[in-house]
């Protein structure tokens, strides 16, 4: 009976460090609660302890990630320049893509690379710095933060109460006489162990994306920026001298039509308003004799 009480207290400190807070259980019998704080309270201690060296964390985990992208006159150069500037500074070469592609009516053929390195974070404004002092244009650039400060201190904490869960069950283990109990506390020591396993897995992510900072680069050929040029042709040339031409033909038309104004003005007006009379004199005379021929009929 007293293994069995152990066994059940076992899985409740468990569940408490699964949970990473505190629960409230009704006591079944005469002995449960004793039993139950007996083996809970070393855990609690401990992730007490965790938690508060959690909440004294000098350093606060940042991770530290950036994105540029960058026109280059020799992309294989640069590739191997910025691969020795990650080594260089304790860092690697995490992923690279070259690829030849062409560029422009005549086919062009240059290459274009992606890369992404790991440096240590307090580097990272440096690298950046030495990545564009190669570049011969800057096309784009971003950094993110994100602070992980809060997830480790709890994966820190449930850490520390799944292996004080963990020695109690292997004490009581080593207690246990029957068959079944045996079994009982070997599959609980089985998951707590697993989950023991996934949370370093995840402290230790934190602390190497925290510990080196990713920086994702594109490397773009220099020809691909290049005005477009056929045969000697430049486009847009044709296109400012067109507007330039336009533009004096239009001045040309503006210049004629002043000096018509101005100096065939004054001759419009002298002969153009006796013209204008007699045109209108004619027009009555001719009304006046159609009525005359009219009254005779």
């Amino acid at each position: 009976m007293k293994t069995k009480m152990l066994i059940l207290a076992a899985i409740c400190t468990l569940a408490l460090a699964a949970c990473g807070g505190a629960a409230t259980v009704a006591p079944l019998e005469y002995g449960y609660v004793e039993a139950l704080a007996a083996t809970a309270a070393p855990a609690m201690a401990e992730a007490q302890d965790a938690s508060a060296a959690g909440s004294a964390l000098a350093n606060r985990l940042v991770i530290k990630n950036a994105n540029l992208s960058i026109v280059v006159d020799d992309t294989a150069a640069s590739v191997d320049a910025i691969s020795r500037m990650a080594e260089s500074m304790g860092g690697f070469v995490v992923s690279l893509n070259t690829f030849e592609t062409t560029y422009g009516p005549e086919a062009q053929s240059a290459q274009q690379a992606s890369l992404t390195i790991r440096v240590p974070s307090e580097k990272l404004t440096d690298a950046l710095s030495q990545i564009k002092g190669m570049a011969a244009e800057v096309q784009s650039e971003s950094v993110s933060g994100q602070d992980v400060t809060s997830e480790y201190v709890d994966l820190k904490s449930r850490l520390a109460n799944l292996e004080a869960a963990e020695k109690q069950l292997q004490s009581i283990m080593e207690e246990a006489t029957k068959t079944q109990d045996v079994l009982d506390v070997y599959n609980q020591l089985v998951y707590t162990r697993e989950q023991i396993e996934v949370i370093k897995g995840q402290m230790k992510y934190y602390e190497e994306a925290a510990a080196l900072s990713s920086i994702s680069i594109e490397l773009i050929p220099n020809v691909a920026t290049q005005p477009i040029e056929i045969a000697g042709w430049h486009p847009e040339g044709t296109a400012k001298q067109s507007i330039e031409l336009l533009v004096r033909i239009a001045q040309s038309i503006a210049d004629l039509l002043i000096s018509f104004t101005i100096v065939c003005g004054p001759f419009i007006v002298v002969l153009g308003v006796p013209a204008l009379f007699g045109w209108r004199w004619l027009r009555s005379r001719r009304k006046a004799a159609r009525a005359a021929e009219a009254q005779q009929k």
